[in-house]
């Protein structure tokens, strides 16, 4: 019974050690001059290889519901493909690539809190003033919100004798290339976090997870396959140089969206959605400091009380949400969230037909920026 305890616990280590190792085999991989953006179309092929297969074998006496999405339920699919998968990792590997592997992880932990900030600002989160937990919200998005700034402008003097960097750049180009690249981890925290609330028309339309991420990663394919070709229309750039570049590509379709999915859904179907979401961090620590040692990053002050402000806003967040979800508050809670939800529903042009609520709390996939990503 002891080691039953422990199983989620793992499975949730286990997830922020393949994170940790995505982001750092692909920095290493864009080091070497593989486009991010192709990498992007790489990795939600072999996931789409990986997924269709075991959609059809799972769901074999349901295909026909499973295939028959409707306008509605397509149009809804297509626009969260295009914002939480194509988007959001076109925008986090080239944060990885213009940036560091250590920052690209630290930015995830502000996807609670822009969550936060948008789920109020269309009236499907609760913010009263006078509660402590609504303060707790209010002060760890500000929190995060600030580490993230500090990270971006704020480097600050090197940590430990100053390593050396990955790319050798002048000191101009590298203010520029961080700034730009930490712009764009905020952007792809913020499509991963504007895709959590489309989650909630979308499980009112399509409720089975499995075959629902099956088609994001197809659709994605196509999404950024396309938008590649206009970006980057030289041929050359799909090219392949080495084994170690098809293994980061087979190894990111495969854990990265496969093995992380499972291991997620099975520890917030046994533990709760801010379970999950409560080992961010780690993934954090682990790529600091590899990317510290065998990468030899640079390590800046600035950007190390950053991703620890970051990371203090993340919990603050955490423990307001805390009190959204148990208890008979709680309950109570989730139906005026559900009551709000209708209306906004309804008041929604492009979503008529989602629903009137929803089941669980909008933290529920959080600790995957690249998840349909990383």
């Amino acid at each position: 019974m002891a080691m039953e305890d422990y199983k989620p616990c793992a499975a949730m280590v286990v997830t922020q050690c393949i994170y940790a190792a995505m982001a750092l085999w692909s920095k290493a991989v864009f080091s070497g001059g593989m486009s991010p953006l192709v990498f992007v179309v790489y990795r939600q092929a072999v996931a789409t290889v990986v997924l269709v297969p075991v959609v059809v074998v799972a769901n074999r006496k349901k295909m026909k519901e499973m295939v028959g999405l409707g306008v509605v339920g397509f149009s809804l699919v297509f626009v969260a493909s295009l914002v939480g998968a194509t988007v959001n990792q076109c925008l986090y590997y080239q944060g990885v690539n213009l940036g560091s592997s250590s920052m690209a992880t630290a930015m995830t932990n502000l996807i609670p809190a822009i969550t936060f900030v948008m789920a109020a600002s269309v009236g499907l989160e609760k913010v009263e003033v006078r509660r402590p937990r609504s303060l707790a919200k209010i002060f760890g998005t500000a929190v995060c919100v600030s580490g993230a700034m500090s990270m971006a402008f704020f480097k600050g003097p090197k940590l430990l004798g100053g390593l050396h960097a990955l790319l050798l750049r002048s000191p101009e180009g590298g203010i520029s290339r961080w700034v730009v690249g930490a712009l764009f981890l905020i952007g792809s925290s913020s499509c991963w976090s504007l895709w959590l609330i489309l989650q909630v028309p979308i499980c009112k339309s399509y409720v089975d997870p499995l075959s629902l991420s099956a088609w994001m990663c197809l659709l994605s394919t196509l999404q950024s396959a396309l938008l590649v070709s206009f970006l980057q229309p030289d041929p050359a750039a799909w090219r392949i140089h080495s084994l170690f570049e098809i293994s980061c590509c087979l190894f990111s379709g495969v854990f990265g969206s496969g093995v992380t999915f499972y291991l997620q859904s099975w520890s917030i179907s046994v533990r709760g959605p801010l379970y999950s979401a409560m080992f961010n961090p780690l993934n954090t620590v682990l790529t600091t400091v590899i990317a510290a040692v065998v990468l030899r990053e640079e390590l800046h002050v600035g950007s190390l009380f950053g991703a620890f402000a970051v990371i203090a806003g993340l919990y603050v967040v955490l423990w307001g949400k805390a009190g959204d979800g148990g208890g008979k508050k709680g309950r109570k809670l989730e139906e005026e969230h559900a009551d709000d939800l209708e209306k906004t529903v309804t008041r929604s042009d492009s979503m008529l037909e989602a629903g009137d609520g929803i089941a669980e709390p909008l933290l529920r996939a959080e600790s995957d920026p690249v998840e349909m990503e990383e």
